[in-house]
């Protein structure tokens, strides 16, 4: 990976204006992940139905082919390197955790029992499904010959965090 001085001279901008735009080098690496972010605020806040608005969320990206999803033959160099990278993977665990709460946030406003737990479930999941769908990718199997079968892993993903969430009563959290 390039260090942000060379990439702010291959861009004609100084370390400073790079650093305006990503607080953190890994940030300019995994720059769509304020995208994610910012389509499940939108989508999800002030729905009647917050988890099936986020399920939407990550369907209609998976739908799109759009990079956030990681489904496509070409996204195998980019796995690679993050892979490789012990900084890059760490800002995606970080990122996740992020991920995670802001969801528990937006569903609790929105009514989901156990707010939380159902947050952590789903985007377990999802984790689960994306690392499998780019293991088979980057193992040479084509993304179109299982897309089918993936996207209703994903749904199902979500149908089975709701399920769980119901079913494991951890009741109110002690103040």
């Amino acid at each position: 990976m390039r260090s942000v001085s060379e990439i702010a001279s291959a861009a004609g901008v100084s370390r400073m204006t790079v650093f305006n735009y990503f607080a953190r080098k890994e940030d300019m690496f995994l720059d769509r992940l304020p995208e994610l972010t910012g389509r499940i605020v939108a989508d999800v806040r002030g729905s009647p139905a917050p988890l099936t608005a986020l399920r939407d969320v990550f369907l209609g990206v998976l739908d799109e082919r759009h990079p956030l999803a990681g489904f496509a033959d070409r996204m195998a160099s980019f796995w690679q390197v993050v892979i490789d990278s012990p900084a890059l993977r760490a800002r995606v665990r970080e990122f996740l955790e992020e991920l995670e709460g802001l969801v528990a946030g937006l569903l609790e406003e929105g009514g989901q029992p156990q707010p939380r737990l159902t947050a952590a479930l789903a985007l377990a999941g999802c984790r689960v499904c994306y690392l499998d769908a780019a293991a088979r990718i980057m193992a040479g199997e084509p993304a179109e010959s299982f897309f089918a079968a993936h996207r209703a892993r994903v749904a199902r993903a979500f149908e089975q965090a709701a399920l769980a969430a119901e079913a494991i009563d951890l009741g109110h959290p002690a103040v």
